[in-house]
């Protein structure tokens, strides 16, 4: 039961890497990319930042 699920191989990130081409071109993936790093980057922050209240906070 726990076989199921398992890590992609490359022949699998492959067709997911040319079906991601076919349906969003060539020329958006760039933005695509540039728009997924900067979530990661704002996500990251704010995980930070809820990390230093959660320490500046006295506890009751």
């Amino acid at each position: 039961m726990y076989g199921l699920i398992s890590t992609p191989s490359a022949s699998e990130l492959i067709i997911v890497l040319v079906i991601v081409l076919i349906v969003f071109g060539g020329a958006k993936l760039p933005k695509l990319a540039r728009s997924l790093g900067q979530a990661q980057k704002e996500f990251k922050s704010g995980l930070s930042e809820g990390a230093d209240d959660e320490e500046s906070t006295p506890s009751k």
